[in-house]
């Protein structure tokens, strides 16, 4: 009799299988920027909706270095990353351009352009998402406030206070964002258990 081991476990051990590992997806969730880049490394297993956080953080730059400075300091920083960490996705937001600023959308669009060439050099999976997606994916409104993403954050990753600084809270909410819409794509794909056939 094996006390102790979860009823699958027990089971395969019975039966002389062994219990297949459960896979684990880790995402890198980015906010570009080329003064602060936010990023956060999530995972789940088996695309399941409990989320573990791994590592989060800002990458700061220099402000007084030349951009093409910045973009080499910005790819060394998110390579080391990638490197320590080997996520399978990098899930990076969307570019939003005011009519009053094109200039900064100009700019940002050069660390945007540094990060998803990065991401395809290491082969990961790449998914841009808007900002409106990311607040409808995690509160059911396109139009939440910093707030309450910061407390749907907080209870998907229980964690004992809200994500500060807003780079990193941005960051978390695109990493949860992709786990999310990876999720649906796969219980959606033809085969898939209760997917469309």
């Amino acid at each position: 009799m094996m006390l102790g081991m979860p009823a699958a476990v027990r089971e395969a051990c019975a039966s002389g299988r062994r219990p297949r590992p459960r896979a684990v997806q880790r995402v890198l969730g980015i906010d570009p920027g080329l003064q602060r880049t936010g990023y956060a490394i999530v995972a789940t297993r088996d695309g399941a909706p409990e989320y573990r956080l791994i590592e989060a953080g800002v990458i700061r730059l220099n402000p007084r270095h030349a951009l093409e400075q910045r973009l080499v300091d910005l790819q060394r920083c998110l390579d080391e990353l990638i490197g320590t960490h080997r996520p399978q996705v990098l899930v990076c937001e969307q570019l939003y351009a005011h009519y009053k600023h094109p200039r900064t959308a100009v700019i940002m669009g050069h660390g945007r352009g540094v990060i998803l060439a990065l991401a395809a050099r290491r082969g990961l999976a790449i998914v841009s998402v808007g900002a409106t997606h990311v607040k409808k994916q995690l509160t059911g409104s396109g139009r939440a406030s910093k707030g309450q993403i910061q407390r749907a954050i907080a209870a998907a990753l229980h964690l004992p206070r809200l994500p500060e600084p807003p780079d990193v809270a941005d960051a978390l909410a695109v990493a949860l964002c992709g786990l999310r819409m990876q999720a649906a794509e796969r219980r959606a794909a033809p085969g898939a258990k209760g997917g469309r056939r």
